[in-house]
C-alpha cells in the first residue's frame, strides 16, 4: 500500500495501526537505497498520499483497463 500514489498514509494507519514515520522507516529498511529514495522523491508532498492535501474526497480509483460492471 504504501508503494502505491493513491494510498494515503491515513488509510495505511486506519487499517494496520502504522504511523507515517513508521511506514517510512519500514519503506527505508526493506527496499534498496536507490529504489527508497526513488519512492521518497515520489510520495513527499504529493497529494494523493497526504490526505490534508488532497482537495478531493477519497473514493476508489477505477483503472480505465478495469472491466466495468453493468446492470443486467
Amino acid at each position: 500500500m504504501a508503494w502505491e500514489d493513491r494510498t494515503p498514509f491515513d488509510a495505511i494507519e486506519a487499517q494496520f495501526g502504522i504511523s507515517h514515520d513508521d511506514v517510512v522507516n519500514l519503506m527505508r529498511k526493506n527496499l534498496k537505497k536507490s529504489s527508497f529514495k526513488v519512492w521518497r522523491e515520489r510520495v513527499r508532498g504529493r497529494k494523493t498520499k497526504h490526505s490534508e492535501l488532497r482537495n478531493f474526497k477519497v473514493g476508489r480509483h477505477q483503472s480505465y483497463d478495469q472491466p466495468k460492471y453493468r446492470k443486467r
